[in-house]
């Protein structure tokens, strides 16, 4: 009957539903030309909400960000009626059915749409005609980093963003909100830099076959914190310094000792150098990180030149003072040095010093002293090494050269304050 025909076209879930495209109108229009093609260009305001700061690399000059980038346009060939005047909102297939606006990264080395589970992506249109056009996006930029400060210093890296195929007689690409178009989670956070601003900026770039664009920044400065690096290479450095100068106050006739310590400081703080420089670009000038190590290798480096010069001028003193001893009664007249050389034993005077041109060992001297008759309690040389234990500091005193003196003091001031200037000049 006309009564049941009526009351099924009164039915709403009878009736077959519009396709996005019908509602939209998207079949009679032509979207391949951006909205008021042919007049003045369309504004389009971006609004970035920054997510995380995923890496900062030195060696490749470049940062990883994840953000969301929101474009807000009007294109009244997208407008509707709407009885509540309420938006629509849909995911990505209609993206590729409509104009959008071709923002790019500058710089940028390499960036993603995330797509788990679905492709990031939102837009949502309004009666009017107005859009807004979301995607989460994760890119890597350049960033140039200048190095002659670290690891005291501070990077300013921004993140660039322009329309690649509509210059300003297109396309005006401006900030949303002004400055509070630029947000950041509060937990944003790195393991080496403490991020002091983010600001948001805007200018032109000019290409000669094209013309000008529209550029958007992203500015942020990153402050890196220096008490990795106090733990991994000033401290370790400071101390190696420090131990090399340990020689002075070791006794100028202990060769081996002096010697080892000296190439062990030299050989620990060519490690240390090493492991800075492999974490760090192949950079062209000096950073300041470099001059710090290189300073102290070269104090390491000066403490071994140090015993070098004390030991040469040492055997030149001896050997003035053996000529002129001579020789009495065909012995020889030598001293501690040459006597240990000799014969293999110690002697820390110079009465034990006058040998025979062909002296038995050491060992066999103490077996024949052994079968004696005289008592060993009383002889002069267990005297001697009795009170040798009390008399160390006295005998290495008067056994060290007048140079090791001079560099107790020298090379510690020096040191203090070369350390003064530095951390006054960086920080």
């Amino acid at each position: 009957s006309k009564r049941e025909i009526k009351m099924r076209k009164l039915d709403s879930t009878k009736v077959r539903p519009l396709k996005s495209e019908q509602l939209l109108h998207i079949e009679d229009h032509d979207f391949a030309l951006r909205p008021g093609f042919g007049g003045s260009p369309i504004p389009v305001g971006i609004d970035v909400q920054v997510e995380s700061i995923d890496s900062i690399s030195e060696v490749d000059m470049d940062f990883t960000m994840t953000l969301y980038l929101r474009h807000y346009w009007k294109d009244e060939r997208l407008s509707f009626r709407s009885n509540k005047n309420k938006s629509m909102t849909f995911d990505g297939r209609l993206i590729k059915k409509i104009w959008v606006p071709d923002v790019f990264f500058v710089h940028s080395k390499r960036s993603f749409i995330h797509d788990t589970t679905v492709e990031n992506i939102m837009l949502r249109v309004y009666p009017d005609g107005n859009v807004l056009f979301s995607l989460r996006i994760t890119v890597s930029a350049m960033c140039f980093m200048d190095f002659s400060r670290f690891p005291l210093d501070t990077q300013n890296c921004s993140l660039e963003l322009e329309s690649y195929a509509y210059n300003e007689d297109d396309l005006m690409l401006y900030w949303k909100h002004g400055n509070k178009s630029l947000s950041t989670d509060e937990h944003i956070s790195l393991s080496q830099f403490f991020i002091e601003e983010f600001s948001a900026s805007s200018g032109l770039a000019f290409y000669s076959s094209t013309g000008w664009y529209n550029r958007l920044f992203i500015n942020f400065a990153l402050r890196r914190h220096i008490f990795f690096f106090v733990l991994q290479s000033y401290f370790p450095a400071m101390l190696m310094v420090m131990l090399s100068w340990v020689s002075f106050w070791i006794d100028r006739r202990a060769v081996p000792a002096r010697v080892s310590l000296g190439i062990t400081t030299v050989l620990t703080m060519s490690t240390i150098m090493t492991g800075v420089s492999a974490s760090m670009p192949q950079v062209s000038y000096i950073k300041a990180v470099d001059v710090y190590l290189w300073i102290s290798f070269l104090f390491v480096f000066l403490s071994v030149i140090e015993y070098a010069a004390v030991n040469y001028l040492t055997t030149i003193e001896e050997r003035k003072q053996l000529k002129k001893r001579g020789k009495a009664s065909g012995m020889y007249s030598m001293d501690a040095v040459q006597a240990m050389a000799f014969d293999g034993c110690y002697h820390d005077t110079d009465e034990d010093m006058d040998l025979s041109p062909f002296p038995e060992p050491c060992e066999e001297n103490e077996t024949r002293a052994s079968q004696t008759n005289i008592s060993n309690a009383d002889t002069p040389r267990l005297k001697r090494k009795r009170s040798l234990k009390g008399n160390v500091g006295r005998i290495i005193l008067q056994n060290n050269h007048v140079i090791d003196t001079y560099s107790r003091i020298i090379f510690p001031s020096v040191y203090i304050v070369f350390n003064f200037f530095y951390w006054g000049l960086y920080i």
